[in-house]
């Protein structure tokens, strides 16, 4: 049956792959697609995957992204009639919902009403108790002084979560396992909550002790219908956000299912809701559910529903936003899928966010294999967002056949420029709990530690890699000397050979006319290396052959290999040395506390003259909408705070100095 367009145009309030998914479907259905960029993501591929593209200006979320105004007023001058928000930003903002409707423009997603009664996390739990599902013990009130906060906490007992009522996604949560804990966890809470949603206001809620994380797809429309499309597991998250999706659960039977589904469609005819939405639940380790949260919108892992009941949950969206019908009907899940995020962070230290230049960029084309992506080789991954850069989506007949194939397809994944959490997931598909689909929100605490991803990476094959790519890195640009050997002080030329120095040993390379790339040799060890397209480079054994990708950094070149990243630093010319030591003060270095990378300070906790302890937080930053805390390296005495509240660092600024006691 031929479908009209719902609408004859869209714009699309988001940035990243989401922008970009929601421009397919568009395409998909004829419909004119409008981005949306800040001054960062001018060059950015989103902008590239719609019809059209309006500035927004500033660089920040809350000068871009967040700017209500600024989105409605590009609609109006692109003759946008409708406004889809994607996930995150304003996805969720009754005001914005409202403003749209103002403005004579539709608003892809719930009436504000209804928005503004789960979208609350307050709000939300008591409609939830209204329509008869179980919700956790906990403080829903609203009085949000100190003192009434820190009662009602002793009252339900730790260990406990504080959670924004105004936000989701892990920001502005805290769990408190020590009531002496409380009074920090509460401010720090608070803070990100005011930072990342606009309300301060936190909300109280019983910890259930090893649970998992399920949540229900929902679709309405305006004419009565109301469905339920499965449930998704949630459970394996890293700071209380989720790295990997699938559905359906392994935790979950035909009866449960029925149960979660019917509480879903409770909640949702309870307050009116239209659109596409989600309900979450927490299960404890009695097959007992309680309700947790409604999100307003399109899930980031909305894949894994689509694949396993054959539907476009965007064009669902149009359709039902443009007062027709669901064109879809309540169906089991076919086969099983599995989504990963692919982010731009290091596991092995604490899952810091790394920025910088994609230099190489290639995703697995594999049967039964979607990539939602949002960067491609000369991308830059900016601190001021979210470190996502895509999601990998597999299905399968099976759940145990989907994990052979997510495996599969993550070793043909191959990111440079940015360390990524690959190795990571690469280690999770061969767990054997997740294997067997014990799954709950503390695997990662459980299961895994930094020190396993290390030993993935074979450190010398690591090595014999970058001297092969050095040779191809160092080829001379328009503004670099033309000899190589006088850039890169690591390398030594003889004859033929060129000998690179890593580690106070040499790896001898030279050209190899018969394998057609560099002969890279220590010891006993020997590799071609070779370039591919794309940035990415072929690294060949006598037992194996591997792609990997190799990029130049500050102190001199990492390689991505085996899903692991591998940093080496290379002698530097004395101009290099001498420039090093001006820009962290010589003989200093050693009593610098730096930042592990670029942020907005937002709490200083020390002056100068000040002693700490080993481990004392003595400044907290912001970066990708998440605070991170910056500790004393050993016990000393504070001599100097070089970073104020406000202030935007970059990694490698030095943001306190501290005298060793």
């Amino acid at each position: 049956m031929a479908l009209a367009k719902p609408f004859e145009s869209v714009l699309i309030a988001n940035r990243g792959e989401i922008a970009v998914r929601i421009a397919r479907t568009c395409r998909v259905l004829g419909i004119r697609s409008i981005a949306v960029f800040s001054e960062a993501d001018v060059h950015a591929l989103h902008v590239r995957s719609c019809d059209e593209a309006v500035s927004i200006g500033g660089v920040s979320a809350r000068d871009s992204y967040l700017r209500g105004d600024r989105i409605i007023a590009a609609a109006k001058r692109t003759n946008a009639k409708s406004i889809h928000p994607g996930y995150g930003f304003l996805s969720e903002n009754a005001d914005f919902a409202q403003a749209c409707a103002d403005a004579g423009v539709t608003f892809i997603g719930p009436s504000p009403s209804a928005m503004r009664a789960v979208g609350d996390k307050i709000s939300a739990k008591q409609t939830a108790i209204a329509a008869g599902v179980p919700v956790l013990a906990g403080y829903l009130e609203r009085a949000q002084s100190r003192d009434v906060l820190e009662a009602a906490a002793r009252e339900i007992g730790v260990p406990l979560l504080i959670k924004a009522a105004a936000g989701g996604g892990g920001r502005g949560m805290r769990l408190v396992r020590d009531v002496h804990e409380l009074g920090s966890a509460l401010e720090s809470a608070q803070r990100e909550a005011q930072a990342a949603f606009g309300d301060p206001t936190v909300f109280l809620e019983r910890f259930v002790v090893n649970p998992r994380h399920i949540e229900v797809q929902i679709m309405a429309d305006a004419h009565g219908t109301c469905i339920a499309l499965g449930e998704r597991e949630c459970s394996i998250q890293r700071r209380y956000q989720k790295i990997l999706e699938e559905s359906p659960s392994p935790a979950v039977d035909v009866a449960l299912r029925a149960e979660l589904e019917e509480a879903a469609v409770k909640i949702a005819r309870e307050v009116g809701y239209v659109n596409a939405g989600t309900v979450e639940f927490v299960l404890d380790e009695d097959a007992r559910f309680y309700f947790l949260e409604m999100n307003a919108r399109l899930q980031v892992e909305h894949p894994v529903t689509e694949m396993v009941t054959d539907t476009d949950l965007v064009r669902e969206q149009l359709i039902v936003a443009s007062g027709d019908k669901l064109q879809i009907e309540k169906r089991p899940p076919k086969g099983h899928a599995i989504e990963v995020r692919i982010y731009a962070e290091d596991p092995i230290h604490d899952f810091l966010p790394s920025t910088g230049t994609i230099t190489t960029f290639e995703t697995p084309e594999l049967p039964g294999v979607r990539n939602d992506v949002a960067v491609e080789e000369g991308s830059e991954v900016s601190p001021a967002y979210d470190p996502m850069l895509a999601k990998l989506i597999v299905h399968d007949a099976t759940r145990a056949a989907a994990i052979i194939k997510l495996a599969a397809a993550l070793e043909n994944y191959l990111v440079g420029g940015v360390t990524t959490n690959i190795g990571l997931l690469r280690w999770l598909a061969e767990q054997p709990a997740f294997i067997s689909g014990d799954t709950t929100t503390n695997f990662l605490p459980e299961h895994f530690r930094p020190e396993m991803l290390e030993h993935r990476v074979d450190r010398e094959l690591a090595e014999l890699a970058v001297a092969g790519a050095l040779q191809s890195l160092a080829t001379p640009k328009y503004d670099q000397p033309a000899d190589p050997w006088l850039r890169i002080g690591a390398w030594r030329h003889r004859a033929d050979v060129r000998r690179v120095n890593l580690a106070h040993d040499e790896i001898e390379v030279h050209w190899s006319y018969q394998d057609g790339g560099w002969l890279c040799q220590r010891r006993n060890r020997a590799a071609i290396v070779s370039e591919s397209a794309g940035g990415a480079f072929t690294l060949t054994t006598d037992s194996r052959t591997m792609k990997f990708a190799a990029w130049l950094t500050a102190e001199g070149a990492a390689v991505s290999l085996n899903g692991g990243t591998v940093r080496f630093a290379l002698p530097q010319q004395p101009t290099d040395a001498a420039d090093t030591a001006h820009r962290h003060g010589g003989d200093a270095v050693k009593g610098s506390v730096e930042a592990p990378m670029s942020g907005t300070i937002v709490k200083v906790n020390v002056k100068p003259g000040e002693i700490v302890t080993a481990f004392q937080v003595l400044l907290v930053m912001e970066a990708m909408k998440m605070e991170h805390a910056i500790v004393a390296p050993y016990p000393g005495t504070i001599t100097a705070v070089d970073a104020r509240v406000g202030q935007s660092v970059s990694s490698g600024d030095i943001l306190a100095e501290i005298s060793e006691e």
